[in-house]
């Protein structure tokens, strides 16, 4: 095998399958693998044209005949919180995240797996065990984080850590934090815990000098993920390339 063959990532195309944001259609994805010393590199690339990561693997849609599923990323320098997010940040002033090794616990996989079985238990993650769990966490070649956020404890002390209540599974990349899954404690919805999830990676990234943060797919007509199209301003990946939505 050349250097050349070695270094140059291979793309495969998945069968067609249920589309899991619209009713009636059918997806497919592109996908390659993220290993060795040319993953973070690759993955940084990757996702500027639109790909995510689960695991090992970078995929993004592909469609034949959909192209509802946009890459968002928002500008962390420009955004303005609205009323309302200033309001769930307000509700959850007793909420504070800690960013960590990306290392799987109990903890974390308790919160997980209420969590899709309140909201997601006919998705494709549904039958996730303990172990598919740390897989998906630890499987990186990339730089991957974990950011935890805890209620504070009710009796304020150096040993103890408080109630563990969302989870964000987070890479940083060379120009931004992308969010690569996140969860909560369904116990705790009234907190709205995902914008406030996101809330706080706009104000890491901010504090680290990364320019975006990215979201995923945002596809319009979804309820599952109309809520991503309210970070504003935002830049959305189309044919021409990124485009910036003030709306």
């Amino acid at each position: 095998m050349t250097q050349h063959s070695r270094d140059t990532p291979q793309f495969y195309l998945t069968a067609p399958s249920p589309c899991p944001y619209l009713a009636g259609k059918e997806e497919r994805k592109v996908f390659t693998h993220l290993v060795g010393d040319r993953a973070p590199g690759l993955n940084d690339l990757l996702t500027h044209g639109g790909f995510r990561r689960s695991q090992s693997i970078a995929y993004r849609p592909a469609c034949e005949t959909c192209r509802a599923c946009v890459s968002v990323r928002v500008v962390v320098d420009d955004f303005v919180p609205t009323r309302s997010m200033r309001r769930i940040a307000q509700r959850n002033a007793d909420v504070s995240g800690e960013m960590r090794a990306a290392v799987p616990s109990s903890e974390q996989y308790s919160i997980f797996r209420a969590y899709l079985d309140e909201r997601h238990r006919d998705g494709g993650m549904a039958d996730m065990t303990v172990l598919d769990y740390a897989m998906m966490v630890e499987d990186s070649h990339v730089e991957t984080r974990i950011v935890e956020y805890r209620l504070a404890p009710s009796v304020p002390s150096p040993r103890r850590a408080g109630t563990l209540i969302a989870v964000a599974l987070t890479d940083i990349l060379g120009d931004g934090l992308s969010m690569v899954y996140s969860f909560f404690d369904p116990d705790h919805e009234q907190r709205s815990l995902g914008s406030l999830m996101i809330l706080d990676h706009i104000a890491r990234a901010k504090q680290m000098g990364l320019p975006y943060v990215y979201l995923g797919y945002w596809v319009r007509g979804s309820r599952k993920m109309d809520y991503k199209s309210r970070f504003l301003p935002q830049e959305r990946l189309v044919s021409q390339g990124w485009v910036r939505a003030e709306m």
